[in-house]
C-alpha cells in the first residue's frame, strides 16, 4: 500500500483544504477550555454564616454577636465562625432582658450549629452550586467530590473515545462527544439535586474529554507533517487557553450558575454545521480498506487548494499489506519488564502525577484567592499562552530533562515561597502563584514530546497512554489538595510545592533525548539513571525535530 504521506504530497502543504481544518479544529478546542476548569464558578464558595431566622425578632446587632469569633488558621485578627452560632434560645433571653450585646459574657454561652441553614453573601456570586444545596461545613466534601467526578468522566472519556475511534472514526466521535457534552451541560441547568448534577457533570467531562481527543487526533492525521507540529504544541493549546480565558469574562457577567452553564452550552451549537465542513482522516479509511470514501475527500481537497489530483492516489489494501499478529507483541506489561524502563516508567508516571496535581491545583485554587476571583482566574488563563509559546521554543533547543526539572522546580519554589509573604502584600502573592501556574504549564506541555522521545516506537503509543492515564487520575486527587484549606489555608500549596520540587529532582534520573534519535526497539532505549550523551550532528537533531513531536499526544 501507497504511504500516504507520499501519495498526498500533491495537495501542498498549506493550501485552502489545511487552512481550513487548522483553524476550524482549533476553534473547536474553545469550549473544551472553559468546561474543563468551569466548576472554580459553578461551585464557588461564597462568604456565609449560620442563619438567623427572621422570627427570631433579633436587632442586626444581635444578629452580628450570635455568630461566634474564631481564632485563624493562619496569623490574622479573629473572624466570625462559618459553622456554628451561640444558642438562640440564650441570645433570644439576653435580648428580651434589654441587655446589651457587650454586657454578655459569651465564653459562658454555648454554641450549635446552623440548624436553620445558611446565610450567603451574593456580593461575588448570585448563587452556585454550593449555596444552591449548602455544601459547606459538614458537608464540604462533597465540593471537591463535585471536581472529581467531573474528572472520573474525563478519564473514562479518555479510555472510551480511543478505541472507539479507532473503530468508528476520528470525526463521528467529535460530534459524539460533542453532542454528549450538549445535551448534559444543558440537563446541568434543570438540576434538581447534588447527585443528579454530580451524575450530569461526570457526562460532561466525558463527552469534553473524547470531543478534544478527538480533535487532537483528527488534526494531526489530517495536516502534513510539518504544521501537523504547529497543531500539537500550539493549535489546540492556544484554543483551550482562550477557552479558559471566556470563563471568567462569562462568569463575571453572569453570576447565577444555571444561567453561567446556559451561556457554557449555547456556542456548542454553533459548531453543529462543522459537521459539513470538517471531513473524516482519509488516513483512518485507508487503514481500514475504505480506499473509494478516502480518495474521495483527498480529491475535494485537491479542488479546494486547487491542484490537480493524479488518476489513482491510493493503491488498494493486498493481503501482503497486512501485518501479521505476533504472540510477542509489546503490551504494557513491557513498560516494567526490566530494571531500566520499569525506572524510566515510574519515573514518568509520577512526574505526570505530579505535574497535573500542580497544574490543576494553581488553576481549581483561583477562586480562593485574595482579591477579585474573576480577575485572578483570568490572568491564570491568560500566562498559559506565552507558557504554550516559551514551551515550543525550549521543545526545539532546549534538554528535555533541563527544561522538565528547572520548570517544575520553579513551580514548587513559587508556591512555598507565598506561604513567607505577608498578608498586606496580597499582588506579590498573586504574582508568585501566576509565576507557577506558568512554569507548570510549561513543563506540562514539555512532558507530552519528552515521554514520546523516550519510548521506542514499538511501545510508543501505549507507554504515553499509561502517562496520560496517571494524569488524569492526579486531576481526580487535584481538588482534595485545595479542600486542605478548610484545615490550614497555606496547607494545600505546602505540599503540591513540596512534591512539584521533590519530582522535579526525581526527574534529572531520566536520561536525555534532545538531539538523539528516536529508539526503535526496547534494546534501544537509553539508560537509567540518564546519563549525558555526546548529540549525534545535526542531521540526527533535525530528524529529532521533524519527527518525535508529530506522535506528541496522540
Amino acid at each position: 500500500m501507497t504511504d500516504y504521506d507520499s501519495a498526498t504530497a500533491f495537495l501542498g502543504e498549506w493550501g485552502r483544504f489545511q487552512k481550513q481544518v487548522f483553524y476550524l479544529l482549533c476553534l473547536r478546542a474553545i469550549p473544551c477550555g472553559y468546561t474543563a476548569l468551569s466548576v472554580v464558578f459553578l461551585a464557588g464558595t461564597p462568604q456565609h454564616r449560620c442563619l438567623v431566622p427572621a422570627q427570631s425578632n433579633l436587632t442586626a446587632a444581635w444578629e452580628n454577636s450570635s455568630i461566634p469569633l474564631e481564632e485563624p488558621s493562619g496569623l490574622g485578627a479573629p473572624e466570625r465562625s462559618l459553622c456554628s452560632r451561640y444558642r438562640l434560645t440564650d441570645v433570644q433571653r439576653y435580648s428580651e432582658k434589654g441587655l446589651l450585646p457587650a454586657d454578655v459574657n459569651w465564653s459562658t454561652v454555648a454554641t450549635e450549629g446552623c440548624l436553620d441553614g445558611w446565610q450567603y453573601d451574593q456580593s461575588t456570586y448570585a448563587s452556585t452550586v454550593v449555596s444552591e444545596w449548602d455544601l459547606v461545613c459538614d458537608n464540604e466534601w462533597k465540593k471537591p467530590l463535585t471536581s472529581s467526578v467531573f474528572f472520573c468522566g474525563v478519564l473514562s472519556g479518555a479510555f472510551i473515545c480511543g478505541q472507539l475511534a479507532d473503530r468508528f472514526g476520528r470525526k463521528i466521535i467529535l460530534f459524539v462527544g460533542l453532542g454528549i457534552h450538549s445535551i448534559s451541560t444543558f440537563l446541568l441547568v434543570f438540576s434538581p439535586s447534588w447527585t443528579f448534577f454530580c451524575c450530569m457533570y461526570f457526562l460532561v467531562g466525558l463527552g469534553n474529554s473524547s470531543s478534544y481527543s478527538s480533535t487532537f487526533v483528527l488534526g494531526t492525521e489530517l495536516l502534513a507533517p510539518r504544521y501537523r507540529k504547529t497543531f500539537a504544541t500550539l493549535g489546540v493549546n492556544l484554543g483551550f487557553a482562550v477557552g479558559y480565558m471566556m470563563l471568567p469574562l462569562l462568569a463575571f457577567l453572569i453570576r447565577d450558575w444555571r444561567m453561567l452553564l446556559v451561556a457554557l452550552a449555547l456556542p456548542n451549537l454553533l459548531y453543529i454545521p462543522l459537521w459539513w465542513y470538517i471531513p473524516e482522516s482519509p488516513r483512518w479509511l485507508v487503514s481500514r480498506g475504505q480506499i473509494e470514501e478516502a480518495e474521495a475527500i483527498i480529491r475535494d481537497a485537491a479542488k479546494k487548494n486547487k491542484v490537480k489530483p493524479p488518476s489513482v492516489i491510493f493503491i488498494p489494501v493486498t493481503e501482503k499489506d497486512i501485518p501479521s499478529q505476533s504472540s510477542n507483541a509489546p503490551n504494557i506489561c513491557d513498560l516494567v519488564s526490566s530494571r531500566n524502563i520499569c525506572g524510566i516508567s515510574v519515573t514518568l508516571w509520577l512526574l505526570w502525577l505530579t505535574i497535573t496535581i500542580t497544574y490543576l491545583g494553581v488553576s481549581l485554587n483561583t477562586g480562593n484567592l485574595h482579591g477579585d476571583a474573576f480577575l485572578n482566574c483570568f490572568l491564570s488563563a491568560l500566562v498559559e499562552i506565552p507558557a504554550y509559546i516559551l514551551s515550543w521554543i525550549f521543545f526545539h533547543w532546549c534538554s528535555r530533562r533541563l527544561a522538565v526539572f528547572s520548570t517544575l522546580c520553579l513551580a514548587g519554589i513559587f508556591l512555598l515561597i507565598i506561604q513567607l509573604i505577608p498578608e498586606e502584600l496580597i499582588y506579590v502573592a498573586i504574582g508568585l502563584e501566576m509565576m507557577g501556574k506558568f512554569a507548570v504549564t510549561i513543563a506540562f506541555s514539555v512532558v507530552y514530546g519528552y515521554t514520546v522521545e523516550l519510548y521506542p516506537t514499538v511501545l510508543r503509543t501505549t507507554a504515553l497512554g499509561s502517562c496520560s492515564m496517571m494524569g488524569k487520575i492526579g486531576s481526580i486527587i487535584a481538588p482534595y489538595f485545595i479542600y486542605l484549606r478548610s484545615y490550614s489555608v497555606s496547607l494545600p500549596y505546602i505540599l503540591i510545592g513540596c512534591l512539584a520540587v521533590l519530582l522535579a529532582l526525581l526527574s534529572l534520573l531520566l536520561p536525555e533525548s534532545h538531539g538523539m534519535p528516536l529508539p526503535d526497539m526496547l534494546d534501544q532505549m537509553q539508560s537509567f539513571p540518564g546519563r549525558n550523551r555526546t548529540v549525534s550532528g545535526p542531521a540526527v537533531r533535525r530528524k529529532q525535530r521533524n519527527g518525535c513531536l508529530l506522535l506528541a499526544k496522540q
